[in-house]
Formats: structure tokens, C-alpha cells, sequence
């Protein structure tokens, strides 16, 4: 049973449609996938109507956070999405993206990038916009090679010199409103070292007393002893440990299934939650 438990589509900032990437999904040879667009449910409907038979989807979200001024990724899993205080901080979240894109492609501009915002926006196209859009328009100028590239301290990384913040959710608020809502919470890609500044892992300890439900250890931005490391930490605090792609379509190089969960974790993270069920795959629409 191949399980991948962290993927975007047009939703927020990858390059398949909701209903392209279960088919990919689907043809990649994984058993079940989670959607978990930045800080939106948007895809959720067109990916479920799409899905092929034999494929399950999770439904989820990766909230924004920030702790003591470091931003950090909250996967939330089969939550309600429709419940009233964490829908409220989605949108606060997603309606603060548009200026605060508009503000770094200002800095940008600021720094000598001939970069426009009809460009960015015409990359976001329908998505939440955020900054691999940006970073994408950078490679499309030439001013760095990748989409990698683009998240360093010259540019888009946290503390860099076109980064604006903007509108992030605590995650000791974010893990309780997603238990609320019946879901649960899993910290995305901890020791990601490369996108910039990192929470300390003294942190996990908090956040698992908090109510934190799992660590995403095997993700392409963890190496070998990052991995090793966070899963003794798990283990030490009783955390589920999971393993997922991250994929972006096209925007990365990661793909569909390069990392799994373990079915037992799966099957633990279903028996958790309580405000929506996975969606077994039907035959699927000819949708795009």
C-alpha cells in the first residue's frame, strides 16, 4: 500500500489541476494521496469528483504558521472544512497573500528585478498566490536557475531581501483549531533546512504537548541524518511519524510517491480524526 500524504495542485501553487494530479496519482501506482493546498479546501471537490477507482484522497490543507518569527507549515488532515473558527483563519490567511505578493515583487523591483505583478498573477493564474509563483517568474527573467534557487537570504527566504510577511497563524492556535474541527495536525518538513530558518526541535516537545498529532520525517528537504534525528525525536514524544512527496507538479522535482506513509500511521491518522473521511475513488469524471 503506497501512501503519499502531502501534495499541491492549481489550488494554491502547483501545476496540476485538482483532478490531473489524482490521476497521477492514480497512474504513479499510490494506493491513497492527501490534497493539502496552501491554507484551502478549493481543490478538494474537483479532485474527489476526478478520482480514479482504486485511489483514496485525504482531504487536507498545510496552514501557514509562524513561531518566535520563524514561519513553519502545519499539515492538517481531515478536518471539517467548514468549521467556522479555522475556516475564519484560513481566510484571514489567504486574503492577506495577494498584497503581500504585490509587496515583494515592489521589493524586488526595488533591488533592479524588472518583475511585474501581471506576471506573478498570470503564473498564480486561479491559486493562492504566494512565492514559488514569484520564484518562478524570477526564473522565467533569468535571475536564478530554479525555483530552489530563488528561496535564499538575496530573495524570497524568510529574512531575505524581498520577503514581506504576512498573515500566519499560531501553531499552538493552528493545532487546536484543527482538533476542533475533528482533524489532525502534523508538523510539514521540520528540518527544511534550505527555504531558511527553521523552529529549534526543543519546540516538538511543546508542540506535541500541545496536542501536535505526527512529524513529517521523510521529505526530500530532510537528508539522511535530519531524518534519523527527527525520528528518534518522534519516537521520544510519541509522535506518528509520516513520509510524502511534497509535490508541486512541475514547479519541483520531487515526485508522486518519493516518499510514503507507513499504512499502520495511515490507518492510525483515520482512526483520529473525526470531521471527514477519506474519499474512495469511484471511476472518477472526465474533468480536467
Amino acid at each position: 500500500m503506497r501512501i503519499d500524504l502531502h501534495t499541491h495542485s492549481t489550488a494554491s501553487d502547483g501545476t496540476d489541476t485538482p483532478a490531473s494530479l489524482v490521476r497521477a496519482a492514480s497512474a504513479a501506482g499510490l494506493d491513497v494521496v492527501a490534497l493539502t493546498d496552501h491554507d484551502t479546501t478549493r481543490g478538494h471537490a474537483g479532485a474527489a469528483a476526478a478520482l480514479p477507482e482504486g485511489l483514496t484522497l485525504v482531504t487536507g490543507a498545510e496552514l501557514s504558521c509562524r513561531l518566535d518569527g520563524v514561519g513553519l507549515h502545519m499539515l492538517a488532515y481531515l478536518f471539517d472544512a467548514e468549521d467556522p473558527e479555522l475556516l475564519r483563519e484560513r481566510e484571514l490567511v489567504r486574503d492577506d497573500r495577494v498584497p503581500r505578493a504585490r509587496a515583494m515583487v515592489d521589493r524586488l523591483r526595488e533591488l533592479g528585478v524588472p518583475v511585474t505583478w501581471e506576471q506573478v498573477a498570470r503564473i498564480a493564474g486561479d491559486g493562492s498566490v504566494g512565492r514559488p509563483h514569484i520564484a518562478e517568474a524570477l526564473v522565467a527573467l533569468g535571475v536564478v536557475p530554479s525555483v530552489s534557487d530563488a528561496f535564499t537570504a538575496d530573495w524570497l527566504a524568510d529574512g531575505g531581501r524581498a520577503y514581506v510577511e504576512k498573515h500566519e497563524l499560531d501553531p499552538f492556535t493552528a493545532i487546536r483549531l484543527v482538533k476542533a474541527a475533528g482533524g489532525v495536525s502534523v508538523f510539514a518538513h521540520p528540518g527544511a533546512v534550505k527555504r531558511g530558518r527553521t523552529v529549534p526541535e526543543s519546540a516538538l516537545a511543546e508542540l506535541a504537548a500541545a496536542g501536535l498529532d505526527g512529524v513529517e520525517v521523510d521529505h526530500m528537504d530532510h537528508d539522511e541524518a535530519t531524518r534519523a534525528r527527527l525520528r528518534g525525536l518522534a519516537g521520544d514524544l510519541g509522535l506518528l511519524v509520516t513520509g510524502s512527496s511534497d509535490y508541486h507538479g512541475s514547479r519541483k522535482t520531487c515526485r508522486l510517491g518519493e516518499y510514503t506513509t507507513d499504512p499502520e500511521i495511515y490507518g492510525e491518522i483515520t482512526r483520529r480524526s473525526t470531521g471527514a473521511f477519506p474519499v474512495m475513488g469511484t471511476g472518477g469524471s472526465p474533468a480536467v
